[in-house]
């Protein structure tokens, strides 16, 4: 581990300490794949018997964690102190094309850690930003523009936000279903570009790292791969005489 993952490892488990001795749920802020998984490797070294994971829906890949005391029982999303923020242009028919990269850039010129943030969700202009209830409120006071476009902020309870993601439908014909085959779909290069995107880290399966290229998918595992986003393995369509198949995959848009 490097420092700051070292750094990491202590904390989640003081963290845990304190919700096990004060008996009381206690929160991380948002995490990303690899500090989430950190987080699954050093299970047997947390205090508490139980943690959740959760980033305001079901797909969510940055998630904050509670650290639960025995025999606490909680509807999730009113466990979590999160919310979120809706971000709508003043005038539809004078803003920019906003993307992701604005949003997030936004929030960070206004000195905001990107710990602080979970995903942020960007539709037909509109941003959802998941975050801390603490922070939303300043979120909705402080971001009033993003690029040139001026923009309105304005609070929703976790409890009533729902989201479905869109996907775009990618098919490839490989030879195996092992991670490296598959990636070669997921992020249109060789094997070999696929064996270095895992190790150097950057492969995730159902939110674990994997650091194998001989990985078999199941249908409907779910790959994450920085740099490329994030996919469902829907399966195996069919099979050619040689022996190839022929895959689908369902890319987050």
């Amino acid at each position: 581990m490097t420092k700051e993952e070292l750094l990491l490892k202590k904390r989640l488990v003081e963290l845990s300490n304190i919700a096990f001795n004060r008996n009381i749920p206690v929160f991380t802020d948002f995490l990303n794949l690899n500090e989430l998984n950190i987080l699954y490797s050093i299970r047997n070294e947390l205090y508490t018997s139980e943690f959740k994971a959760y980033g305001g829906y079901e797909s969510a890949e940055r998630q904050m964690v509670a650290f639960i005391p025995d025999a606490f029982c909680c509807d999730i999303k009113e466990l979590f102190p999160m919310m979120v923020v809706k971000v709508t242009p003043l005038s539809k028919k004078y803003s920019d094309a906003l993307s992701h990269r604005d949003f997030l850039g936004a929030i960070i010129n206004l000195g905001i850690d990107r710990s602080k943030i979970g995903d942020i969700l960007v539709k037909e202009n509109e941003g959802f930003i998941l975050c801390s209830d603490k922070l939303g409120y300043y979120l909705i006071e402080q971001l009033t523009r993003i690029k040139h476009t001026s923009v309105n902020a304005t609070a929703t309870r976790l409890i009533d936000f729902e989201y479905e993601p869109e996907f775009k439908i990618m098919k490839g014909s490989i030879s195996t279903a092992r991670i490296d085959s598959v990636l070669t779909v997921c992020c249109g290069g060789s094997r070999s570009d696929a064996v270095e995107h895992i190790m150097a880290k950057k492969v995730f399966i159902n939110g674990r790292l994997i650091e194998a290229n001989s990985v078999i998918l199941k249908s409907n595992d779910v790959i994450s791969i920085r740099g490329f986003g994030k996919f469902i393995y829907t399966g195996v369509l069919s099979e050619t005489k040689k022996g190839r198949i022929y895959i689908e995959l369902k890319k987050y848009i």
